[in-house]
């Protein structure tokens, strides 16, 4: 049964997911976005630009990091689908947020787009976010219903989808 894994072995089935997940969709694809302006980036002085992108990057991986954390010490599982939490967690940064992971995710996103100050990144943080979204009205929130029941209605009722 999961609930039977270790600590550890949550821990890196976690890293692995996130390397896979939130490190193709924050890191990956954004790289291969701007990757023609990277190197001109950072051989510029920097400025209250950057260091806003950077402090929004920086939160918004703090903010996952965190959740990741909680998910595999208080849920039991992962931010995967296909491992997910076997308890509903409803601490943390989940006092204030259904979603917080999707929210750290998307300050990441926001925060390279003032970083690099590309349009293009923008774009793509509109997408990424629309996905989101749509993921979990989608499919998220009807699992999560099926999965915990009452206590995800109650859970629903009293905390927002965003904030």
């Amino acid at each position: 049964m999961k609930d039977n894994r270790t600590l550890f072995s949550l821990l890196l089935s976690n890293l692995f997911f996130t390397m896979l997940q939130p490190g193709i969709v924050a890191g990956l694809i954004p790289v291969l976005i701007v990757k023609d302006e990277l190197h001109k980036s950072f051989d510029v002085s920097f400025t209250w630009v950057h260091y806003t992108g950077t402090a929004f990057f920086i939160t918004g991986l703090i903010i996952l990091l965190h959740c990741i954390i909680r998910f595999a010490v208080k849920g039991r599982g992962t931010l995967s689908p296909v491992d997910p939490a076997t308890r509903l967690v409803v601490s943390g940064l989940y006092r204030y947020t259904r979603n917080p992971m999707y929210v750290g995710v998307m300050m990441m996103l926001c925060g390279e787009a003032i970083f690099f100050k590309s349009n293009c990144l923008w774009f793509y943080s509109i997408i990424a976010f629309a996905a989101f979204n749509a993921f979990i009205i989608l499919y998220e929130e009807p699992r999560l219903r099926k999965t915990f029941g009452q206590e995800y209605e109650a859970y629903l009722n009293s905390t927002g989808r965003w904030f």
